[in-house]
């Protein structure tokens, strides 16, 4: 493992006086993140053409191979930089050569980042196949029942977000490979967190923003698409750096660049995307599997103490990620307002409500978090909540 109270003291200092247990909402950056981000935004300030030629653009093509290493993707050019998941996702949907009648299958439980991208194709008559969730997720059981010859995508969150459950990715992605249906993930809850292989799990097209489990700012993030699947697509988000021999801008060409390239949505967030380089590169300083085994074991843990406390968890513990949600025992309103109270004496966690409306607690770990975090929370929560009747 690695040493956490040094993590904590160097990277984290808000621990010493915040508990945070809200990353899979939006996550802290680490401080060697911040550094970076505050030098590019220095240097931009005084010479951004000189910055962006000269540092900017070399730094992007490092980090888009080191991205590809980190999830052993075949080649850097299936890596392109994107804003959000919603708009890579957005992009992959209307990318794809759709016929009528054709279906997109995903689970019931999914962001909205994952639904409604597939979802708005009903105007081209592509059918939204949405299933029930099987253990709080997607399942190759519950996709092998629900596939048929027009299923041409099936999409699923690695790690849901609302109930954390951890979905089989390779299972799902060899099934989806064989069938010839394009396996579409959302990383968003899980890239830091659990050791990815696109490759190995069949993964057509990934997209994860920056500001969750990878530890960077909003705004910034990046896909994979595997370079077979995007020499097939037709994008029509067209950006003025997507296509081929772009810097003759007069040209109006609208051929597709090569690769993921064809993705491009104008000009970056240098410093943005610069700041995922030192988050990226903790991670790999930790490892991966690392921190997959530490916070699924404050998991299993906060499963353990939340039980125990008459909480009713609703988070799989034979599909664990980083995620916990218990239901609340209030209604929304009142779940809210011990939310706020839990900010106001420094324990952060939010709230989330189900297709019903009901309301329910969320947990959500990374690196750096401990047990003693999570019994803090607890007690908290306990005494608020007794307080408030």
């Amino acid at each position: 493992m690695y040493d956490i109270t040094h993590l904590r003291e160097t990277e984290f200092p808000h621990a010493a006086t915040l508990t945070y247990l809200n990353h899979a909402g939006i996550a802290p950056l680490p401080q060697r993140a911040k550094r970076e981000i505050q030098a590019a935004v220095e240097a931009l300030s005084a010479d951004p053409n000189d910055y962006f030629g000269r540092v900017g653009l070399p730094a992007l093509t490092a980090l888009q191979a080191e991205l590809a290493r980190f999830i052993n993707a075949a080649d850097p050019s299936e890596i392109v930089f994107i804003t959000s998941t919603s708009a890579a996702l957005n992009a992959i949907a209307q990318a794809i050569d759709w016929r009528p009648g054709d279906r997109v299958l995903f689970c019931d439980l999914e962001f909205p980042s994952n639904a409604y991208p597939w979802v708005s194709l009903q105007r081209d008559g592509v059918e939204s196949c949405i299933v029930p969730a099987d253990n709080g997720g997607l399942t190759l059981a519950a996709v092998e029942r629900a596939v048929n010859e027009r299923t041409r995508v099936v999409a699923a969150s690695a790690v849901q977000f609302f109930t954390g459950h951890r979905t089989d990715l390779a299972a799902i992605g060899q099934f989806c490979r064989r069938r010839g249906i394009l396996f579409v993930v959302d990383a968003i809850q899980s890239i830091g967190h659990m050791p990815f292989d696109v490759e190995a799990m069949g993964i057509d097209v990934l997209a994860t923003g920056g500001q969750k489990s990878l530890l960077g700012l909003p705004g910034v993030g990046f896909m994979y698409v595997r370079g077979e699947v995007a020499e097939a697509m037709r994008p029509r988000l067209i950006h003025s750096n997507a296509t081929v021999d772009y810097l003759h801008w007069l040209a109006y060409d609208l051929t597709p660049a090569p690769g993921a390239a064809r993705f491009l949505a104008g000009t970056p967030n240098i410093a943005g995307i610069i700041g995922l380089g030192p988050s990226l590169a903790l991670l790999r300083e930790l490892g991966v599997a690392h921190i997959d085994a530490h916070t699924s074991a404050l998991s299993r843990y906060a499963i353990e103490q939340l039980s125990a406390a008459g909480l009713r968890v609703i988070t799989p513990p034979d599909a664990l990620g980083p995620i916990v949600t218990f239901r609340s025992p209030v209604d929304a309103a009142a779940t809210e307002a011990i939310v706020q109270r839990l900010a106001a004496e420094r324990v952060v966690v939010v709230k989330h409500l189900d297709a019903a409306g009901a309301a329910y607690l969320r947990l959500s770990t990374h690196c750096y978090n401990v047990r003693e975090e999570i019994d803090c929370f607890v007690e908290t929560y306990q005494r608020l909540s007794a307080a408030t009747g």
